[in-house]
């Protein structure tokens, strides 16, 4: 059996598919070079990474270490059966920075902790009590690399650091980032951040949820309302008051972000052309401008509703009004019920009227506690009736209602179109009194701090690697040298994709069904449409075996067509012998007239020399025909038998 052409190919391209598929989630993680690339990494960079300094933070296969190879001096050892090692370096910053912190070192020296308590809450938790702490990650863990960590659960945490200098909004770009991982997930509770103000009266120590900032960054989540803010606070120059002023929403879905505990690096840019941009994992997430993609809008309108303006009471708004001149039809009755008994009705044949449809069960007992004083009289439970279990029904029968034909409801006069109608009426607009333009809404009031002010429903919520700048490429290699390190180790300590499908589908058991249908439809399709078939030459040139029966008749034909030839052979020679005895008559009788009949005898003789000839010729058709008798199919035998027998 064989394989058409195109089945083969299906099954190459499918099994290519798979194998790429398999190599793709099978394989190591990558190493530091393709890492490197992705975060834009120099060669100095990737030998930081790789250096022997400090402790290393390996990935190693299943089989046992082998022997470490000997490298020679500045070298970084590696092990044969660890697919890569990363060495762990606290990172510097390469350019000018306004905050830069690790919490490598283990203090929280620079970092003040709020000792005020929260307003307008309850004294019981309104103190900023919640615990802080530094240390490593729970999973994936990079030696080495500690981070800040929330404590507490249900509880108020405050705490702030001093940045080098104060940022002053002029021409520079402002750049924040640091990372987040919620390592036990999110209930309710946000991870964002804080730049305090520079009022002059700024202390730490006082540090609550009223005190002023100029920006708000972070994800935030409560419910399945997931958020990434970007609040700032816009000085309106006419009033001076402060006006919060809310960035549209993420443009991606960010649950993922809150529930995969890992660890993700949050960026937000703000440039002084008004125009902002948030990052995750270094992927935009959110876009827009500061003039035009915020909530309420930087710059009231120029023109509002007259708040005196009022609607004239002869003003008529309604499109359709009821026809004054429709009249009610006299067959109309509006007292007519919805539902009328079924005057066609018949009561069915042993209907039990004097049985009652529950009686009380006559195996009930009354409890020995009962008391009557305090419950009442006793009385036992209704059950369904025996009697009726056998009957169509029982009790009083009534007809069943059906509906009225009559009832036609309450009459409304139709609906026409009011010529009166006015519209919709509008206050008239008037100019805004309050009315400011600020198109440089990027020059927002400077800040010298950075604070956490968090209120948590889930503990271990790990922050770490906060850096402010004004170069996007300063917190780029930051990250390289931070969180690059957990990606790629998080990436290595990830279960294989047999694995990850096993569990999502113990979390949502209706892929199961997603997953049989994946592999099973291919297969199905696969063995449909490719499984080899029968091809026709096996069976259009098979002879077929004859009946008995036409066997039989086939050999009474061959005797008969023998017999046949031999009367024939017997006539040819009696004809013959007739003529010979009949010359040798006419010549006796009449020897007298040989000389006159001499050539009469001559033609005679030759006619009879043809005739001889002639039967020759016959015999060896006739021989001919059975040799070619033999050599034709058997089918065809009884064809050329029957067309000699006509020629005879």
């Amino acid at each position: 059996m064989k394989l058409g052409a195109g089945c083969m190919w299906r099954l190459l391209l499918l099994s290519l598919l798979a194998v790429a598929v398999a190599a793709a989630h099978g394989e190591q993680p990558e190493d530091l070079s393709d890492d490197g690339d992705d975060m834009d990494l120099n060669e100095e960079e990737l030998r930081a990474l790789t250096g022997e300094d400090e402790d290393e933070a390996t990935v190693i296969d299943d089989e046992e270490y082998g022997e470490k190879s000997e490298k020679g001096p500045g070298e970084t050892e590696t092990d044969s059966s660890v697919s890569f090692q990363v060495t762990y370096k606290t990172p510097v910053p390469t350019g000018e920075v306004y905050f830069a912190e690790t919490f490598d070192d283990g203090s929280l020296d620079r970092w003040q902790l709020s000792k005020t308590m929260k307003e307008d809450a309850d004294e019981e938790i309104a103190k900023y009590d919640g615990k802080w702490a530094v240390e490593q990650l729970k999973e994936n863990k990079v030696p080495g690399d500690l981070g800040l960590v929330l404590k507490s659960r249900a509880k108020h945490h405050a705490i702030a650091a001093p940045l080098v200098k104060p940022f002053v909004f002029q021409d520079e770009p402002l750049v924040v980032q640091y990372e987040v991982n919620f390592q036990d997930g999110i209930d309710c509770g946000g991870a964002y951040i804080k730049l305090l103000s520079d009022t002059g009266s700024l202390n730490l120590e006082q540090f609550h949820d009223r005190t002023p900032y100029t920006i708000m960054f972070g994800p935030d989540k409560c419910g399945e309302d997931y958020k990434l803010h970007f609040i700032f606070r816009h000085k309106n120059p006419l009033n001076k008051d402060m006006e919060e002023k809310h960035a549209k929403r993420a443009d991606v879905d960010l649950k993922k972000f809150y529930t995969d505990k890992k660890t993700h690096l949050y960026t937000l840019v703000l440039n002084p052309d008004n125009s902002y941009e948030m990052f995750i994992d270094q992927s935009s997430v959110s876009r827009g401008s500061l003039l035009q993609d915020v909530v309420p809008p930087v710059n009231p309108p120029k023109e509002i509703d007259d708040p005196h303006d009022s609607k004239p009471d002869d003003w008529d708004e309604r499109a359709k009004i009821p026809d004054p001149e429709a009249e009610k039809p006299d067959d109309w009755d509006e007292d007519a019920p919805a539902k009328v008994e079924d005057p066609d009705a018949v009561k069915p044949e042993g209907w039990l009227d004097d049985e009652l449809e529950f009686v009380a069960d006559p195996n009930a007992e009354k409890p020995e506690d009962w008391d009557e004083e305090m419950d009442g009289e006793w009385e036992a439970p209704q059950i369904p009736n025996p009697a009726c279990e056998t009957a169509p029904g029982c009790g009083e029968w009534k007809r069943p209602m059906i509906n009225n034909p009559q009832y036609k409801g309450k009459w409304k006069a139709p609906l026409v179109d009011n010529s009166n109608y006015q519209g919709v009426w509008k206050p008239r607009k008037i100019q805004n009194p309050d009315y400011f333009e600020d198109l440089q809404p990027f020059r927002m009031t400077p800040f010298k701090a950075l604070g956490l002010e968090l209120w948590s429903m889930t503990s271990d919520i790990y922050f770490d690697n906060f850096i402010i700048t004004s170069q996007k490429e300063v917190a780029d290699r930051w990250a390289s040298d931070s969180w690059g390190l957990k990606k790629l180790v998080a990436s290595a300590n990830e279960p294989g994709i047999l694995a990850q499908l096993t569990m999502a589908a113990e979390e949502r058991p209706w892929l199961w069904v997603i997953y049989i249908l994946t592999v099973g439809l291919p297969v199905g399709l696969a063995v449909l449409f490719c499984w080899p078939k029968k091809v026709e030459e096996d069976y259009v040139y098979k002879k077929t075996d004859l009946p008995g029966a036409d066997l039989e008749e086939e050999e009474e034909d061959e005797e008969e067509a023998a017999d046949e030839d031999k009367a024939a052979e017997a006539a040819d020679e009696a004809a013959a012998a007739a003529a010979a005895t009949e010359g040798e008559m006419e010549d006796n009788e009449e020897g007298g007239e040989d000389n006159l009949e001499g050539g009469d005898e001559g033609e005679e003789e030759e006619e009879e020399e043809e005739e001889e000839n002639k039967s020759s010729e016959r015999t060896l058709e006739e021989e001919d025909g059975l040799k070619e008798e033999a050599e034709v199919p058997e089918e065809s035998q009884k064809q050329v038998r029957k067309r000699r027998v006509r020629k005879d």
